[in-house]
């Protein structure tokens, strides 16, 4: 079986690698220029891991390995040069639905291998798989998904606290990584697909 810190370090590029690709595909839809290509997918690639590692005392990762930002900005440039007509479609919803489940579980094991209790650990993992798309969002000026009800960050919540469960109930760090991060794409690709989202609060009801 994968060794877990081998399973850990894989989890962490792909959602590295996802994010920094819808963040790119953002950017060419909006018929963007090459740099502004790369720093979409950097800021969106690393932005939810930097705000984790602010929060729980680490080193913010990307700044001690100069490689991450390379790929982001290769990633872009790869897209920035290839035809539009292979990333047409849902595919950067797709991409970020891949990096938003493993994103969330690397979140929430580098929290708790950083001494941060369980349930802070769950929202170091939602915000780990959520915020990059957020930036993403606002950089582009278009609504940001989590403040649409469609199910996104219940996903993130559900890939890291299936984590945290079969953590806790000693199934092994690599099952449990698996299984969170499955069962959070197949929430956040269900929602992609069928449009489910959760209900909005319609306020007071007239007498």
């Amino acid at each position: 079986m994968m060794e877990t810190q081998t399973l850990i370090r894989l989890l962490d590029l792909i959602g590295i690698g996802v994010f920094a690709l819808s963040g790119a595909l953002m950017a060419v839809r909006m018929r963007q220029t090459l740099v502004t290509a790369s720093f979409f997918a950097l800021v969106t690639g690393v932005g939810g891991g930097s705000v984790r590692d602010l929060l729980i005392g680490a080193p913010v990762f990307w700044v001690q390995d100069s490689a991450i930002a390379a790929v982001c900005i290769a990633i872009a440039l790869i897209v920035w040069m290839t035809p539009e007509r292979w990333w047409r479609g849902q595919l950067l919803e797709w991409a970020d639905a891949v990096g938003l489940a493993a994103y969330a579980v690397f979140g929430t094991a580098k929290a708790l291998a950083w001494g941060v209790p369980p349930v802070p650990a769950l929202l170091m993992g939602v915000i780990t798989g959520c915020v990059g798309g957020t930036i993403r969002d606002i950089l582009a000026g278009v609504p940001s998904i989590i403040m649409r009800p469609e199910v996104y960050v219940t996903a993130a919540a559900l890939a890291s606290g299936l984590f945290l469960l079969l953590e806790w109930l000693g199934t092994g760090t690599p099952v449990a990584a698996v299984a969170g991060a499955v069962a959070g794409f197949a929430l956040r690709g269900a929602a992609i697909r069928w449009s489910l989202a959760l209900p909005s609060y319609r306020g007071a009801r007239a007498d």
